[in-house]
């Protein structure tokens, strides 16, 4: 059972009420390094951090000890489109949750001798980034297949350009692009919906109305593009997707579950099997779906001896292949809806992971499904369909791909 609410500067509203003494309460903002200007690169990741050092009326210390003084957990990051402020606490403590995170998101101010160390620990996570290429490869590829796009630019920012903010290029980001319009506060825990909406108006309530009057840059050059760069690595990292669906198209489904049957978490998915189990060339395989507002990717990322690469590459398109020519028969199709359902099930069950989930579903979509709700919607998936999408999709010849080797 979900509850929403609308505040008067609009902010939106949702909870679902649990029988825990834990809770969980948090604010997705529709604003991610997407909606960076060109000079202003990383600088949404930078305010993120920024947010918890130091407000109005308090210093960075008391900012951080608010929650954790009382056991709680704060936790925050950001994405392509989204910003994202959670914290999980017990339930006694719901008001100083709420009162905090609007305290950073409304009455921070930025510190210069704050944004020096925090410009430091960014740097220090860039550098570390670039010694995991199973995980740069992932900004890398968006990169390769979003050139010259926001889309394509990582979320950390380059050093050149964190070494130039100062607090007023923070606070003009965030009065242009924090917008009140374009704010979700979710929170799942045990407290009556009517005095969680006493304490949001109490807070959140307060701040002056604030709506987007900008659009995103949108994405429509699709391209084919394969790059191969010498990382003197161990293994071969491999990269290798097309273009997708956006998070409003009805396709987006079939395509989840062609992903999570080709190599989301299970042991038994095909990628896996064919790599790893059958013929051990690859020790970690999986694959992505990630919908964005106006497009999206789908890709397949696998390790493996650099003497591998082509016999793994063509595993994967053989795979790809059969989905195209053979259509799931009826107990497999139901299989792979029983595995995905079962997934999201035991996912719902950690209210934690839920939180943010149930927020982004309400601030892309302005409603919420149930779990009984979103079983019917993949049971109602059919083999065509799922051929349809496969047809559509995976032409190997429009499949752009990133090697480091």
């Amino acid at each position: 059972m979900y509850n929403t609410y609308l505040l008067n500067n609009g902010i939106r509203i949702i909870h679902k009420s649990v029988d825990s003494d834990v809770a969980h309460c948090g604010i997705i903002i529709n604003t991610g390094t997407r909606d960076e200007a060109e000079n202003e690169h990383g600088i949404a990741h930078l305010t993120e951090h920024m947010l918890f050092k130091g407000t109005k009326r308090r210093r960075a210390f008391h900012v951080l000890s608010r929650m954790d003084d009382v056991g709680g957990e704060m936790d925050a990051w950001t994405t392509k489109e989204e910003t994202c402020i959670s914290a999980s606490f017990l339930n006694e403590f719901y008001e100083r949750a709420i009162e905090l995170i609007n305290d950073v998101i409304f009455n921070s101010v930025f510190p210069p001798r704050e944004i020096e160390k925090e410009r430091e620990v960014i740097i220090d996570e860039i550098n570390s980034y670039k010694d995991s290429p199973a995980e740069s490869i992932f900004d890398d590829f968006e990169d390769l297949i979003y050139p010259k796009h926001p889309l394509g630019r990582n979320i950390l920012g380059t050093k050149k350009l964190l070494e130039k903010y100062t607090d007023l290029n923070i606070k003009n980001f965030i009065s242009e692009k924090y917008n009140t319009d374009q704010m979700v506060i979710c929170s799942i825990g045990k407290i009556k919906f009517e005095r969680l909406i006493k304490y949001c108006e109490k807070y959140f309530g307060t701040n002056p109305a604030n709506y987007r009057n900008f659009k995103r840059i949108s994405f429509s050059d699709n391209i084919a593009v394969n790059k191969s760069l010498k990382k003197n690595t161990h293994q071969a990292h491999v990269i290798t997707g097309t273009y997708a669906y956006p998070f409003n198209d009805i396709k987006r489904l079939p395509l989840f579950l062609i992903t999570n049957l080709l190599a989301g978490p299970a042991m038994n998915s095909r990628l896996n099997m064919s790599l790893r189990e059958k013929r051990g060339i690859s020790y970690n395989i999986e694959a992505n779906y990630t919908p964005y507002e106006d497009t999206g990717n789908f890709n397949i990322y696998f390790g493996c001896d650099k003497e591998n690469i082509e016999l793994a590459n063509d595993l994967v398109f053989k795979e790809l292949e059969l989905l195209k020519s053979k259509k799931m028969g009826p107990v497999q199709l139901s299989k792979t809806k029983k595995q995905l359902i079962g997934q999201i099930a035991i996912g719902s069950e950690i209210n934690s992971s839920m939180l943010l989930s149930m927020g982004k579903t309400y601030l892309i979509y302005n409603q919420i499904e149930t779990l009984k709700e979103t079983i019917k919607e993949i049971e109602s998936v059919t083999a065509s369909q799922i051929s349809e999408v496969a047809n559509e999709l995976f032409n190997r010849d429009k499949f752009s791909s990133l090697i480091y080797y």
